[in-house]
């Protein structure tokens, strides 16, 4: 088991915790993929996993169907060092499962089986008030915004953690398949920005979001600060195998990324996300971490993740442990 301390903030991850089915081989559209591989997924679950391998106190809260794939997926993110006690079996959906094709290394299809799936029928009344007294982030992402219940749910867990002074930290990971029409996603979506104090994106999301398709990817600070006007105090752009890009009121940088060997890009997003919320949340006051020396050195960090994830198939396998992400950065000094 990771080396997790309940000693450290606690980070909570709310969403989906579904089966994603991993095509056989690489280079092939979803509709001639051979065969599938079931591996735990989902992005906030990946991002519990992440957090918990890096030696934080990560909870997971959402809801699995009461039927097989329900009850591993429980217990492989038990074993990965995640605190489950807000974890929920639903007995009547089942657990979703997600079928991903990969045309290259670094781009991905999704098709969703969640009609509903159960982990959208989390309902507000499941949430522990008490646990949430005590979160110091909460992360969740646009694929929790769907349908009811799970919509209000995490509207109830932002007002839940913002009491407390928690960063809302808020994964657009917009997922076209899932959505009636584009108009309704962006309504839910930009309807959640203003809650969130970190707003991760990638390079597509922003320009969705900005209605901008000139951005300079490497320099998206126009369409940054853009975002910033509607509440978040921290605008994070990922670029895949081209870095990152991080964007407040006062400062503003590009990250390079590490070179590495890209095996399977799916969950890098999640990792990175992971390791900077575990630099975030180190301070007493996590705003005082939003100055550019300091972005820096955590943005590194989280590149670090993120690259290491990268080198091996499959997300959950893939996630470093802290120990390793200092080696990798000793070793790219």
């Amino acid at each position: 088991m990771p080396a997790q301390s309940k000693d450290t903030p606690l980070i909570i991850c709310l969403g989906e915790l579904l089966v994603d089915m991993f095509p056989a081989e690489l280079g092939r559209r979803l509709a001639d993929v051979s065969a599938f591989q079931p591996n735990p997924g989902g992005a906030p679950a990946n991002a519990a996993v992440a957090i918990a391998k890096l030696g934080y106190h990560s909870a997971f809260v959402g809801k699995v169907g009461d039927d097989a794939f329900g009850h591993h997926l429980y217990k492989v993110i038990k074993e990965q060092g995640v605190d489950v006690s807000g974890m929920r079996f639903d007995s009547y959906a089942r657990t979703t499962l997600a079928f991903i094709a990969k045309p290259d290394e670094n781009s991905a299809e999704y098709v969703f089986y969640r009609n509903p799936g159960a982990d959208l029928m989390l309902k507000a009344d499941e949430l522990d008030r008490e646990f949430f007294s005590q979160v110091k982030a909460l992360h969740f992402g646009s694929v929790s915004l769907v349908d009811e219940p799970l919509l209000s749910t995490v509207k109830e867990a932002v007002h839940l953690a913002r009491k407390v002074n928690a960063l809302i930290s808020f994964d657009v990971n917009h997922r076209p398949s899932l959505w009636n029409s584009e108009e309704k996603a962006l309504e839910r979506i930009w309807e959640m920005v203003p809650q969130a104090n970190l707003l991760k994106v990638n390079e597509h999301e922003l320009r969705l979001l900005c209605g901008m398709d000139d951005i300079d990817d490497t320099n998206p600070v126009e369409a940054c600060l853009n975002l910033l006007k509607h509440g978040p105090e921290l605008i994070v752009v990922t670029l895949g195998e081209r870095g990152s890009f991080f964007c407040t009121q006062e400062a503003h940088a590009y990250m390079p990324p590490f070179k590495v060997t890209t095996v399977d890009a799916v969950g890098c997003g999640d990792a990175f996300i992971a390791g900077i919320l575990t630099r975030l949340v180190r301070a007493a006051d996590w705003r005082t971490r939003l100055t550019k020396e300091a972005l820096l050195e955590d943005f590194r960090y989280a590149n670090a993740v993120g690259a290491l994830t990268a080198t091996k198939q499959g997300v959950i396998p893939s996630l470093p442990t802290a120990e390793q992400v200092e080696q990798f950065l000793k070793d790219h000094a």
